[in-house]
């Protein structure tokens, strides 16, 4: 049975962008730009071209200026997720939007993830790879000898069913979270709206083997 492509987004914009400073003392990360295009658009154009029409982006540090930037965009439906009061982290956004997310799989997008050669076929192919009859999250990762700027440990190790597993205790772990995944809104039904990491819904997955990674297929 095919699995319709998502047509929803949660883009995840309410970040400080403390990493980036001066560059964000005055403009949120979101729109930094990179070769005259801010990273949102850049998110949001990978999105657009992979079929998504509707955009949950969540807003904190300067949103006045995201929403602003965001009036522009004709392509896709944007609908703003307000976390003015408090940033909720990338677990308590999507509890938070719980609502707003509908019932079918999602995409959900930091704004700094993007590859070479920009396309929007890295998510076009993990909207394919998607099976809900054995994962409930599928996460965009990338071998770390294949990146920039990338001086992590790692994220995971992949199994051969495509499960993932955290790194844990081990010194280095070979795949790294790209900021792009898919999955069922409803892993948030019980969820509090509260400031907490998406890494406590993804701990309660990988037991269950339902955290599943595809490899991409070009540099990061």
């Amino acid at each position: 049975m095919s699995v319709p492509k998502p047509h929803t987004a949660m883009v995840l914009a309410a970040g400080l962008g403390t990493r980036m400073r001066p560059l964000t003392d005055e403009r949120p990360k979101p729109l930094i730009e990179v070769r005259g295009r801010a990273l949102i658009d850049r998110t949001l154009d990978a999105l657009a071209g992979a079929g998504v029409n509707r955009a949950v982006v969540n807003v904190h540090y300067l949103a006045d200026q995201v929403e602003a930037h965001l009036k522009s965009r004709t392509d896709m439906e944007i609908v703003i997720s307000d976390e003015r009061g408090e940033v909720l982290e990338t677990g308590g956004a999507l509890a938070k939007a719980r609502a707003l997310l509908g019932d079918d799989p999602v995409f959900v997008a930091n704004t700094d993830a993007f590859w070479a050669p920009a396309s929007s076929q890295p998510v076009e192919a993990l909207a394919a790879a998607f099976d809900p009859g054995r994962m409930d999250a599928l996460l965009l990762v990338a071998d770390t000898g294949q990146t920039l700027g990338f001086d992590g440990a790692g994220d995971f190790f992949l199994q051969d069913d495509g499960a993932l597993i955290r790194r844990g205790e081990a010194d280095s772990a070979p795949y790294a979270y790209c900021g792009l995944r898919i999955i069922c809104p409803q892993l948030y039904d019980a969820e509090p709206v509260e400031r907490f990491s998406a890494l406590r819904v993804w701990d309660r997955l990988i037991p269950q083997r339902r955290l599943h990674g595809l490899v991409l297929d070009r540099f990061w």
